[in-house]
């Protein structure tokens, strides 16, 4: 199945890496590889496609959080998990209030950068959503995450690369 829709996108190489850049665990970690390796493209490009994917997630990311903790709210089951969840999360954040900002969106974007599933936008968006950062802060918190990440994932690439 996933050859099949490979040999599809690979009419549009930039569209299929945009594509996997969106996605919650590839990401930009699945996207540069699958652009350099699989659709040979240039290295820049996708560099440069797959770091735009990953920022323009963002937005729609906390969007969608917004959305749908507006309208789960409303099922006090939900409603009650969360206020506890909550409740856990602010105790932990009281611990290092003096100094939490600026090191939360540190934290926040050296998370980002890691170059591991589960470790970019998406789930640097949630953290910062469950934190309750300042939005403007963790965008650019996380864009600097994301470029570093872009960055490594390119290098570790390029040397497979020229390994094989």
């Amino acid at each position: 199945m996933i050859e099949s829709i490979i040999n599809q996108l690979s009419s549009f190489p930039a569209l299929a890496v945009a594509l996997i850049s969106f996605l919650p665990i590839s990401e930009l970690r699945g996207a540069i590889p699958t652009g350099i390796l699989i659709f040979n493209m240039n290295i820049w490009v996708v560099f440069f496609i797959s770091i735009l994917g990953n920022i323009l997630i963002i937005p729609f990311v906390f969007l969608f959080l917004d959305t749908l903790h507006h309208l789960l709210i409303k099922w006090p089951f939900y409603d009650k998990t969360f206020a506890k969840f909550l409740n856990k999360i602010q105790h932990r954040k009281e611990k290092v209030e003096k100094n939490y900002e600026t090191y939360g969106i540190l934290a926040l974007a050296i998370f980002v950068a890691i170059p591991l599933p589960i470790t970019g936008a998406w789930t640097g968006t949630l953290i910062a959503w469950l934190m309750k950062l300042k939005r403007t802060r963790s965008f650019f918190a996380m864009c600097l995450g994301i470029i570093i990440a872009a960055f490594v994932v390119l290098m570790l690439t390029v040397g497979l690369k020229t390994l094989f």
